[in-house]
């Protein structure tokens, strides 16, 4: 499975495409922004960003899209102006047909990490283990995209690894009590030789 992951800015669009199989593993396949120049009008910026994401979802054709949800600021015009970015990254996966998850920043640190208050190094810290990279992703906003990715990998693949963890468990339970049966058999057969030993004497 292929997940394209968002990490929305009208600046700096973040984005990651991670691979995910269905033993668990995943690998980077590319990573990067979308830059958009600060002097033009926002329409033009937003345009930007959608032919950016289109693109790369022509070229990629990523199996789901993963989005980062709006962070909301104190500055109220920060908030409206990065909603119209998601907007157009969301219509763009829309048009395009795509499975589409949103995520909170806590639930894609939870899902990478852990914990939905780990800090940005840990997530970073935790890109490169998982990912198996020698650094992390950059800029910072690339790397955002990449985790909003493997945010959406990780919860996607939580039932199978329930089952996994499920079987694994049950594979020990029968294990111990097979050994327990083995181990009571051993025993009986240890006091009838016993016994048989006694009545020959």
């Amino acid at each position: 499975m292929l997940a394209l992951g968002i990490d929305p800015g009208t600046a700096n669009t973040g984005y990651g495409i991670v691979r995910g199989d269905r033993s668990g593993l995943v690998s980077l396949v590319e990573c990067g922004v979308i830059r958009t120049r600060p002097r033009d009008p926002l329409p033009a910026r937003l345009n930007e960003i959608f032919d950016g994401v289109t693109q790369l979802i022509a070229r990629h054709r990523p199996d789901a899209l993963s989005v980062e949800d709006v962070f909301y600021s104190r500055n109220v015009r920060t908030t409206v102006v990065l909603g119209h970015a998601r907007g157009v990254i969301l219509l763009a996966g829309q048009q395009a047909a795509l499975e589409i998850h949103e995520f909170a920043p806590a639930e894609i640190k939870k899902a990478v990490v852990g914990s939905g208050a780990a800090t940005k190094e840990q997530v970073q810290f935790m890109l490169t283990r998982l990912l198996r990279l020698k650094a992390v992703p950059q800029p910072s906003d690339a790397a955002d995209g990449v985790a909003a990715a493997l945010a959406y990998l990780m919860s996607a693949r939580l039932p199978s690894l329930a089952v996994a963890t499920r079987t694994r468990a049950d594979q020990q339970d029968r294990g111990r009590r097979d050994a327990a049966v083995a181990r009571a058999l051993a025993r009986m057969a240890a006091r009838r030789a016993g016994g048989g030993d006694e009545s020959g004497q």
